[in-house]
């Protein structure tokens, strides 16, 4: 028994939606990038679609009424589980309430029991003879009703503390969507012991480790599309696919605060890579070692850039506006901070950041198929422009860059040849994720700050 069990009742008295965004520096030491998809923490198609697939116009004037009059029906514990979402996933709660249907509830549920996890994995107050039977065993507290654990000292412990909750409307949900959740936290929480006490060594180790933490979350939310019956079937069977969203995202969150992390003592940058340019990780930070340090980094984009045909070919079988949306915009947010972190010394002397107002376009054109290949494109073609002929990933890099054309002309050609711009229906969504983005960045900006006080120090 992992601490004391008990029934933790939670009044609700008011449902409310939050729209900050948390620091980064009080991440944890694994991330699992649920809603990573979220880039989750970070920041929020109808091209191919036929105009009839789109929601009606004055849809999104009336999203927050409606998710208002949703509460009313809801029970108390699933009213419960929503304001832990709030809570917890803050930037993209709002993204999440606005799926259709079903899938909602099964998306706040998957998120909530992986949020769970993963703070058992961060509580750095359990010991490991405690900690990873936990992980292990964890996927089987959604069955015992009564499970849950009041010993953490993390920010999140109350999805720990009201885990009855949590597991109750688990088992509420649809046999389909309980058994991918169920899996997927299993595979998590194994993956997630295995590399407690092991660094990422290899290229292969790192890609591994994505995979447990970021890429199993993609594969579990495609299936739970495809279970909902939002999207095709395909969407959930190609593993391969949601993976790769996944690897994405989360290989570029590790890119970009490598700063961060080295400076509370986390390694997440593959040793193979890293050790081609200096003994120690940290050692990339230091001025005389800037080129080396170029290097590195450069090497490590071109390795994340390799996912983006499949994230073109992932995105491109969506047909579900909500979904498309959910999945579509934290890779153009991807993309756009990898283009900005390449070649870019700033990786090892502060915070990377897009611009706001760069961040609120992307939010608001990347609503269908033809615009976020455009964006694509665009970015892709920035990192061109910044590849030096000196550097020593030049020529994958290259290889890179032009399948990820390639792979983009030939799905624009695939289009429809109308015109593909934002409806009114969009208006009101649009001010949502503006809203969203300058809390985003907001934050970045305050992260900013605080390592300019760090070097002052």
């Amino acid at each position: 028994m992992a601490g004391a069990c008990c029934k933790c009742p939670v009044a609700v008295s008011v449902f409310k939606r939050s729209l900050s965004v948390a620091p980064r520096g009080c991440g944890p030491a694994v991330r699992p990038q649920l809603l990573g998809w979220r880039l989750g923490e970070r920041s929020l198609q109808e091209a191919a679609r036929p105009c009839s697939a789109l929601r009606p116009a004055g849809f999104y004037r009336h999203t927050a009424f409606l998710c208002l009059s949703c509460q009313e029906s809801m029970s108390e514990s699933l009213r419960t589980c929503y304001l832990y979402l709030n809570q917890t996933s803050r930037s993209f709660a709002a993204v999440i309430q606005a799926l259709d249907g079903e899938l909602r509830h099964a998306v706040c549920i998957f998120y909530l029991v992986l949020r769970a996890l993963d703070t058992v994995e961060d509580d750095m107050s359990i010991p490991l003879d405690k900690k990873v039977p936990m992980l292990n065993d964890f996927h089987t507290y959604l069955y015992q009703q009564d499970w849950c654990f009041t010993e953490s000292r993390e920010k999140d412990r109350q999805v720990l503390e009201d885990f009855p909750t949590i597991s109750l409307e688990f088992r509420n949900l649809a046999q389909e969507y309980r058994d991918v959740i169920s899996d997927i936290c299993q595979r998590m929480g194994v993956g997630m012991a295995e590399f407690l006490e092991k660094k990422v060594g290899s290229m292969k180790e790192w890609d591994l480790y994505c995979h447990y933490v970021a890429g199993l979350v993609g594969v579990g939310l495609s299936q739970l599309f495809s279970a909902s019956k939002l999207e095709d079937p395909e969407v959930g069977q190609d593993s391969e696919l949601a993976n790769s969203m996944g690897l994405f995202l989360q290989k570029t969150n590790i890119i970009r605060d490598y700063l961060e992390d080295t400076r509370e003592g986390r390694a997440f940058w593959p040793q193979e890579a890293w050790s081609q340019f200096a003994e120690r990780l940290e050692d990339l930070a230091q001025p005389e070692r800037l080129e080396s340090a170029i290097s590195c980094l450069n090497l490590l984009v071109t390795d994340a850039l390799r996912h983006v045909p499949d994230v073109i070919v992932y995105l491109s079988r969506l047909r579900n506006q909500s979904v498309f949306n959910f999945c579509a915009i934290p890779q153009v947010m991807a993309i756009a901070t990898l283009s900005k972190c390449y070649n870019n010394p700033m990786v090892f002397q502060g915070v990377v950041k897009i611009r706001k107002g760069q961040a609120v376009t992307l939010m608001m054109n990347a609503t269908n198929m033809r615009a976020v290949q455009t964006i694509i494109s665009q970015y892709s073609q920035e990192i061109l422009q910044k590849v030096s002929l000196t550097d020593l990933s030049r020529d994958k890099t290259l290889h890179i860059l032009g399948v990820i054309q390639e792979k983009s002309a030939q799905s624009q050609s695939s289009l429809p040849s109308t015109t593909h711009h934002l409806s009114p229906m969009y208006l009101s969504a649009a001010m949502l994720l503006a809203a969203l983005s300058w809390q985003y960045l907001s934050t970045t900006a305050a992260q900013a700050q605080g390592i300019g006080d760090m070097q002052g120090q």
